[in-house]
């Protein structure tokens, strides 16, 4: 006979709750400094747009771009592009999913990543900040890019991505390892971008405020609000 204790002794565990999916403690701060840190990116865009503040320092970091450094940035330049940039957030999710057998926890990390890259997008256009001129640089990027300048894509894919994926592995063994992995990551293609000639020093960092801002924001806006919304995408 089964007794109260026995069902107690034999309940099965209850589910942990991955770290993209688990709800903030204060979601309403969350989304306002995501809010803010959107503003202030784009009020300081437009100031820069008019004042190019750091035209010298762009071009003495353009004068590194020799030897291995130059090969090194200009791989990684593109290497990140929007194509490359979608196929490995696509490879990334399937992984996600395949490990953790969670839809829901594979979604967030594709969702809070599109989200936050693509609405950079809009800053770009409404500053529209032309790039740094190729004629004034030692080694100008080849072929020239044509699009706006900031904020840069290319930095706040990488800090949005390494951020989304933190909060997929947080609270597990290889937080402390992705932690110094996507430091390095976020740093080294904003070093990338500048010294290609690409962007100004400015554009990426406040890309990487872009996404240490807004990402979390979006995070709490698509995962503790949408995803709970839709059936098959619940906890």
């Amino acid at each position: 006979m089964t007794t109260d204790v026995d069902l107690l002794t034999h309940a099965p565990a209850p589910t942990t709750v991955n770290g993209i999916l688990r709800p903030s403690r204060h979601p309403v701060f969350v989304v306002v400094i995501a809010v803010l840190g959107a503003a202030l990116v784009t009020a300081t865009g437009l100031v820069l747009r008019a004042h190019h503040l750091d035209q010298a320092l762009s071009h003495a970091l353009n004068q590194l771009h020799t030897g291995a450094i130059g090969v090194a940035a200009g791989f990684a330049y593109t290497a990140i592009g929007p194509m490359p940039a979608i196929v490995l957030t696509v490879i990334v999710t399937g992984v996600i999913w395949a490990v953790t057998r969670r839809l829901p926890v594979a979604a967030a990390f594709a969702g809070v990543v599109a989200v936050t890259w693509l609405s950079s997008d809009v800053v770009k256009i409404f500053v529209h900040r032309v790039r740094p001129d190729g004629h004034l640089l030692t080694y100008p990027f080849t072929p020239a890019q044509l699009d706006a300048s900031y904020p840069s894509g290319h930095v706040v894919f990488v800090t949005t991505f390494v951020i989304a994926l933190g909060f997929v592995l947080r609270g597990s063994r290889w937080m402390p390892v992705w932690i110094v992995a996507g430091t390095l990551a976020v740093l080294g293609i904003a070093l990338a971008v500048a010294i290609d000639g690409v962007h100004y020093p400015t554009d990426a960092v406040a890309s990487m405020l872009w996404g240490v801002t807004v990402t979390p924001g979006v995070r709490v806006v698509v995962a503790d609000l949408l995803m709970p919304r839709v059936p098959f995408l619940r906890v």
